[in-house]
């Protein structure tokens, strides 16, 4: 058996097929789906979703949201989605130094606020450079 698993992002779906397995960056550490999960509705933290079609791996970037579990069925609803490889390595790690730079900028001597803006940029930036490799 397997899974039906739709990635819904606002301006598109980024993944619509069937999959052996899916692992979630749920906002509690990492969640594994497999066919016959129980019904589940989780939060999503900025992270990688993998799935799994057959034996082979796909990455995706997600941004946050929310995914739902039942009859052998997942959806996940997100802020925003990239898929691995359409990722460009080279600009994902240049976007990842300066998301660090900014973090350490602000880290101690900026706002609260300056501090979550760059720590959700630095998450962001994260998910993309895992996804591309």
């Amino acid at each position: 058996m397997s899974l039906t698993v739709r990635v819904i992002a606002p301006d598109k779906t980024v993944w619509d097929a069937d999959a052996e397995e899916v692992i979630l960056p749920s906002t509690t550490g990492q969640l594994g789906i497999l066919s016959g999960h129980a019904p589940l509705l989780t939060a999503l933290d900025t992270g990688v979703m993998r799935v799994r079609e057959a034996k082979e791996w796909v990455t995706i970037a997600l941004m946050g949201g929310f995914a739902e579990v039942e009859d052998d069925e997942v959806i996940i609803l997100v802020n925003g989605a990239e898929k691995g490889d359409n990722i460009d390595r080279e600009q994902a790690k240049s976007a990842y130094d300066e998301a660090e730079q900014r973090l350490n900028e602000v880290r101690g001597s900026g706002t609260r606020q300056e501090q979550f803006q760059a720590n959700q940029a630095m998450k962001r930036a994260r998910a993309r450079l895992q996804a591309s490799s």
